[in-house]
């Protein structure tokens, strides 16, 4: 059963934009950390943008940073990731996670998968030259 669900992945030319949206179901991550990762094939995952719970600090990794943007609605459960200036490097498959414990400490700083509990199945982005 899926807490959460991306959308919003596909086939882009470099220097496009794609917007990537999580959505939560069946429970409420309103207070929880919430992140985008991604993988490439053969890499490892990688924290692209995490946030805190109560939206304080917003991590970004180097490799995306000025180009993409978490954003938050909590009134719809979803939370964003606008990618703009795409890159053939951003071809992976990108995951939504959640922290489980509310009010928790993830996001301070950091972008660890291993403080996020809750995955998406995950959404491919692919970003041609």
């Amino acid at each position: 059963q899926a807490h959460l669900v991306e959308s919003g992945g596909g086939l882009v030319q470099a220097g496009g934009s794609l917007r990537l949206s999580c959505t939560s179901f069946e429970r409420d991550y309103n207070n929880s950390a919430m992140g985008w990762f991604r993988q490439a094939p053969g890499k490892e995952r990688e924290g692209v943008s995490c946030i805190t719970w109560s939206g304080i600090m917003t991590y970004y990794a180097d490799s995306v940073k000025g180009r993409f943007t978490l954003s938050r609605d909590k009134a719809k459960k979803t939370v964003y990731l606008q990618m703009n200036n795409l890159k053939e490097e951003d071809t992976a498959t990108y995951y939504c996670a959640a922290e489980r414990r509310p009010y928790g400490g993830a996001g301070y700083g950091t972008c660890d998968g291993g403080a996020f509990g809750d995955w998406g199945q995950g959404t491919q982005v692919t970003v041609s030259p």
